[in-house]
């Protein structure tokens, strides 16, 4: 994932808005206790989540895949007033640690945690969804693009994190070999090719595909 010189990458975070406490705090203890702490979302991506999302002021937010709540926390900032977010994990091990940061946050009892395989947790969803940030197993992901994308309003956006895969989407070897990057390479074309939707997607940290439903 380090595609900008490392004195670029520092400059950078050097010139964005300092993470919150309490996610400094969760950053540390995900690299110091939790496997694969490249899962983290960090604090240049938290911060392009948290703009994104105060930009877009949403009422409702969808998150596919917790880890330790980074993201959620960054998506949560910019919820409307009354607003709620839903995050999903199949991992309740990890439950108590997310737990303990979101009561760090002023929007803990907006965040609602649910513990389970993700296409069953959305059947039982029904409000409608602004924003859909997909960050989980990388084989499903377009079955949860499909799964959500009558939950989304017209207008709303699906965020898919990780579309770049450290660069190996344009490895054909990798490509070849590997299911994870092949998934991403497969979602990377299927979200182009929606003409239900406008997409871009963004270098920032490991790739974020972001695609608009088109308004009705």
């Amino acid at each position: 994932m380090e595609f900008l010189d490392p004195a670029l990458d520092d400059y950078v975070a050097k010139s964005t808005t300092a993470e919150p406490d309490a996610l400094h705090k969760l950053n540390r203890e995900t690299h110091l206790k939790v496997l694969q702490p490249r899962m983290l979302s960090g604090h240049i991506q938290g911060r392009v989540l948290s703009m994104l999302s105060h930009m877009i002021r949403p009422e409702r937010i969808l998150e596919i895949g917790t880890y330790t709540g980074y993201s959620a926390i960054c998506l949560a900032e910019g919820l409307r007033e009354g607003g709620r977010l839903d995050t999903i994990d199949i991992n309740e091990e990890l439950q108590p640690m997310v737990e303990k940061y979101l009561a760090l946050t002023e929007n803990t009892e907006r965040i609602r945690m649910h513990i389970g395989p993700a296409l069953e947790v959305i059947d039982t969803l029904e409000v409608p969804f602004d924003i859909v940030f997909i960050d989980a197993d990388k084989i499903n992901y377009i079955n949860y693009y499909e799964a959500v994308f009558e939950k989304l309003r017209p207008g709303g956006y699906i965020i898919a994190d990780n579309v770049l895969w450290s660069g190996k989407v344009i490895d054909e070897s990798e490509i070849a070999e590997d299911p994870d990057t092949a998934a991403l390479v497969e979602y990377n074309r299927f979200a182009r090719a929606d003409e239900r939707t406008e997409n871009v997607l963004f270098p920032v940290r490991d790739g974020l595909m972001i695609s608009r439903k088109k308004p009705l």
